[in-house]
């Protein structure tokens, strides 16, 4: 469950007002792009905050990367099918929104996808399909009901041998919420956090004026055709434009469904805009599994929850709350 970022693309115009600055940091972190926007008086409290904001982004990494062997989500790993571990309340309550994400989405959404053999190459080497055999191998380890929360111990127990978390569909957007949230605790009134395009924005640029957001038709990438106000608010997107396979004309993406090993179809970008960062990177890679009809119905129930689908023909869909017209 991997996303492709920065096809959204954030409008930051760049003005004073009362002394007040946009100053912004572009760097590599978590193996993707990371961009963390303040507005501030001087570069110095800029600056102080944007060293907060990174210092956040390594701590968190430190909590929940299954690639770092000293992590709890590591330890919970390496002791599948054997016994439970005992994790700090940070890391228990991630994984228990997961878990209830994975509930809202009949499993489309699951943080044990990192237990899936990969079989599938999107790197222009495969030239047949997997056997059904294999792709059906391939998740056997999967399954969200598989992991055993244990509330009184704080403990994670994955049921079977093999098992694994990552919770790359879900942390993300977690660490862009912490780092806001921090950020906001030390003064900071305004700024956006990006973290590999799960955007957090709050406050508003030094002329009052919203964070702007726009969304790019993948099919069409050189057109943004709608431009949405980020009003203390959250948007990511997740898409296969880069990364898919072709077979028998159909175009598989590389975001696997974990239900049944096969790769998502239909859907070339989805993009869920919420209150939290996290809610909208879960649900969006749930979404892509899930495809449009069955999406736009899940989200059309969500209280607070809009989302934006573009189609493997290029056409767009929006839920229920989200007029373009009015955005175009």
């Amino acid at each position: 469950m991997i996303k492709i970022a920065f096809r959204i693309v954030v409008f930051l115009i760049f003005t004073t007002s009362f002394g007040q600055v946009v100053h912004k940091r572009k760097l590599s972190m978590l193996g993707s792009p990371f961009e963390v926007t303040v507005v501030a008086q001087d570069t110095i409290k800029a600056n102080d905050w944007i060293d907060l904001a990174l210092a956040e982004v390594k701590r968190v990494e430190n909590q929940i990367s299954d690639w770092i062997p000293t992590t709890p989500i590591s330890q919970v790993n390496k002791n599948a099918g054997i016994q439970a571990v005992k994790v700090d309340d940070e890391v228990f309550q991630l994984v228990q929104r997961a878990l209830k994400i994975s509930e809202l989405t009949s499993g489309a959404f699951d943080i044990s996808y990192a237990s899936m053999d990969k079989i599938w190459k999107f790197d222009g080497s495969m030239k047949a399909m997997p056997t059904p055999e294999a792709i059906a191998k391939s998740v056997e380890r999967i399954g969200y009901k598989k992991i055993i929360l244990n509330e009184k111990e704080h403990s994670i127990f994955l049921k079977e041998l093999g098992m694994k978390l990552g919770l790359g569909g879900i942390g993300q957007g977690y660490i862009a919420d912490k780092v806001k949230a921090l950020l906001v605790s030390k003064g900071c009134t305004s700024g956006i956090v990006n973290v590999s395009g799960d955007i957090n924005a709050w406050g508003k640029q030094p002329d009052g004026t919203p964070w702007s957001v726009g969304i790019v038709n993948p099919m069409n990438k050189n057109n943004v055709f709608a431009t949405f106000p980020l009003e203390d608010s959250s948007v990511e997107t997740s898409g296969s434009y880069e990364k898919f396979v072709t077979f028998n004309g159909i175009r598989y993406s590389h975001i696997i469904d974990p239900r049944t090993g096969y790769p998502a179809t239909g859907i070339v970008s989805v993009s869920v805009f919420a209150k939290q960062t996290e809610i909208a990177d879960a649900l969006a890679t749930g979404i892509f599994v899930l495809g449009v009809d069955v999406g736009l119905d899940l989200v059309n129930q969500l209280k607070g929850i809009g989302c934006i689908i573009v189609d493997d023909k290029g056409m767009v869909h929006a839920s229920k709350n989200i007029d373009i017209k009015k955005f175009q």
